[in-house]
């Protein structure tokens, strides 16, 4: 093979030098991510001219970068998401695209349940008390015994699901092709948004964007929602209207929301100001044996898939 490779990636072997080993031992001549942020179109343009293959982050891969890149034959996404991904436009010019789903689930469903429980139980309005030299008491809720209602009975959902019957929480779902075996053996009620916006005490998204069936929570779904509810958002930054949420959250209709996702990032916006809002920037799937899995696997696929052209 004569491919060249580009790793978009900002912080490639970072956690391991499994995926760097890959490279080395595939002869290919490879580019790492030279300016240690993520790459812009141009920026991708630049360094990928003449790549037969590249290993992806969130970076854009719109119509007009891919039709600009001749020689490129495969995007190896590190990650599950490939929004940022012109699928269509790859699909025409014969650019395979990759991603690497497994790896995710786990971290991503941790964090879910650990700001559920942050939000429960106040641990970070505690801190922040603390740190301030106020000693201050806030009552907090069990998770178990409590509703919660899962958006999206992917992979992800599904682990969130069973992690939640542990914890003894009553777990509703919905889903466009709920796996109606896997909820009955798993001890979850498949029913209606509808049901769960009003039932459920703490609501959790796990979509990916369906252009066929979007979803959406404005300001009508989030007034449906039950008094003191719980929100998380671990999936898509697109999914919630910011307006409808800061409202709800600084009238205290919401009793709290933990949100991983934002519609521009870096966020700077007004959900900071909160204190009943809990934050992290974009790390769901960022730990040091996910990352270090994912980018194992993005380099394999991608090398794989190099290797049949």
């Amino acid at each position: 093979m004569s491919a060249k490779i580009l790793v978009a990636l900002s912080t490639f072997a970072q956690y391991g030098q499994e995926p760097l080993d890959l490279l080395k031992k595939s002869g290919l001549s490879y580019t790492i991510n030279p300016v240690s942020r993520r790459l812009s179109a141009e920026d991708i343009l630049k360094f990928a001219q003449d790549c037969s293959g590249i290993v992806a982050g969130v970076e854009p891969y719109t119509s007009e970068v891919l039709s600009r890149l001749p020689q490129l034959k495969c995007i190896s996404r590190c990650g599950v998401g490939i929004d940022n991904i012109d699928q269509s436009k790859a699909k025409s010019l014969g650019i395979k695209v990759l991603n690497t789903p497994d790896p995710v689930i786990v971290p991503v469903a941790e964090l879910t349940i650990g700001m559920m429980l942050d939000l429960l139980r106040h641990i970070t309005w505690h801190t922040v008390s603390l740190r301030k030299s106020q000693w201050q008491k806030k009552g907090g809720r069990n998770l178990r015994g409590q509703t919660v209602g899962i958006i999206g009975l992917g992979r992800i959902g599904k682990k969130v699901a069973e992690f939640l019957n542990h914890f003894g929480a009553n777990v509703i779902a919905t889903d466009l092709n709920p796996d109606q075996l896997w909820a009955q053996e798993n001890h979850v009620a498949i029913v209606s948004i509808e049901e769960i916006l009003t039932n459920a005490d703490i609501v959790t998204l796990h979509l990916s964007t369906n252009q066929n069936a979007p979803f959406f929570l404005g300001e009508k779904e989030i007034r449906r929602m039950k008094a003191g509810a719980i929100l998380l958002n671990l999936s898509r930054g697109e999914l919630i209207d910011e307006q409808a949420l800061f409202d709800a959250l600084k009238e205290e209709r919401l009793g709290g929301v933990g949100i991983d996702v934002f519609p521009q990032e870096p966020y700077l916006g007004k959900l900071t100001s909160l204190d009943n809002v809990i934050m992290t920037p974009h790390v769901a799937t960022l730990t040091r044996e996910s990352r270090l899995q994912m980018e194992t696997q993005a380099v394999q696929n991608l090398l794989q898939s190099l290797s049949k052209e």
